[in-house]
């Protein structure tokens, strides 16, 4: 009698897997654009001082916008790992649960309130957006007895986000700044400078490096709270840090892009099919997923109609939408 077994792969394996991946998808998403660039020049812009005009697209213009990409990549895709496995919901995801709504609405406050602020303070005003957006609706989500089940969650994301977001446009409105607060948050990667990543990427890596720090709690986490709590695991104290984390990253990924929605979603059910439930391997494979994902995704934007962009929301939703329907009707199950 014969039986048919998955050939076990090392995880070193799929992460090396994943890193040639990545470093693939960076090659391409360089090198395919508007403008005409070559390997070569890829190369020269990264390790000479050579300053001719296809020289300073690449470090000026293409570079940091891909720099941003892998960090938004990172952050949106880690973050929604992070929430799927501590509130045991397949269907959360920043975007779908308040927290890119939130830190938009705090966004177009403080460009009407404090016009002066730097990129820096609005920052800060994302992550306090974020953190109250994702309050309202774990909140309602959980004023009813029995949880916070997927779908609740879900509706409750729904309604808070259109909420939040009827905000930030009745702010742009007033104040006559819609034109700044949509060049903020729609969701693209062209303006961006080194200055901002500066501000941005280290937070990021903090937020990231700190999952990292409490993946094997995240992993005890997702099973449930009464074996958490029997294996001795504060889990209050890792929720409070977590749910830090998550804003941290959602946050740090409007500052930088703006409303990209479903990558949080998608990326960890991926993940997930590939290396399992431990948040040990999630998390690192979910770096290198998520981030090659972004780059895709901006370099579609970029190619698909050259010399004009197709805005990256789009084409992050045309994926991501017929996954979040497909992962509904398996019923919030991980892709086997």
């Amino acid at each position: 009698m014969t039986t048919n077994k998955t050939p076990f792969i090392p995880f070193t394996l799929k992460l090396i897997l994943g890193f040639l991946i990545f470093i693939g998808m960076f090659i391409i998403s360089m090198v395919f654009g508007a403008a005409n660039i070559s390997i070569k020049d890829v190369w020269l812009a990264l390790t000479s001082t050579s300053t001719n005009n296809q020289i300073l697209i690449i470090r000026e213009l293409r570079l940091p916008r891909e720099v941003a990409a892998i960090f938004v990549g990172i952050a949106l895709s880690v973050s929604g790992g992070i929430m799927q496995g501590m509130t045991r919901n397949p269907l959360a995801d920043p975007g779908l649960l308040g927290l890119t709504a939130g830190a938009k609405a705090a966004l177009a406050l403080t460009i009407a309130l404090i016009p002066s602020a730097n990129y820096f303070w609005i920052m800060i005003a994302c992550f306090i957006g974020a953190g109250v957006g994702a309050g309202l609706v774990f909140g309602i989500g959980s004023l009813k007895r029995g949880g916070f089940s997927p779908l609740r969650i879900v509706l409750a994301g729904a309604a808070v986000s259109t909420f939040l977001y009827a905000i930030a446009d009745a702010v742009g409105i007033y104040f006559n700044i819609s034109k700044d607060v949509s060049m903020w948050t729609s969701g693209g990667l062209t303006l961006t400078s080194w200055k901002q990543l500066s501000i941005v990427i280290p937070f990021i890596i903090v937020g990231t490096l700190i999952a990292l720090t409490l993946a094997r709690q995240l992993t005890i986490l997702s099973l449930s709270d009464e074996v958490a709590t029997g294996l001795g695991q504060h889990t209050t104290k890792i929720k409070v840090i977590l749910f830090g984390v998550i804003v941290l990253l959602a946050g740090a990924s409007v500052a930088l892009a703006g409303n990209l929605v479903f990558i949080g979603l998608m990326i960890p059910h991926i993940v997930r099919a590939i290396v399992g439930t431990d948040y040990r391997f999630i998390i690192p494979m979910s770096v290198l997923i998520g981030s090659s994902f972004m780059l895709f995704a901006d370099t579609l934007a970029r190619t698909i109609n050259a010399p004009y962009e197709t805005s990256i929301i789009a084409v992050v939703a045309m994926i991501g939408l017929p996954f979040f329907l497909f992962i509904i009707k398996k019923g919030g199950h991980t892709i086997r």
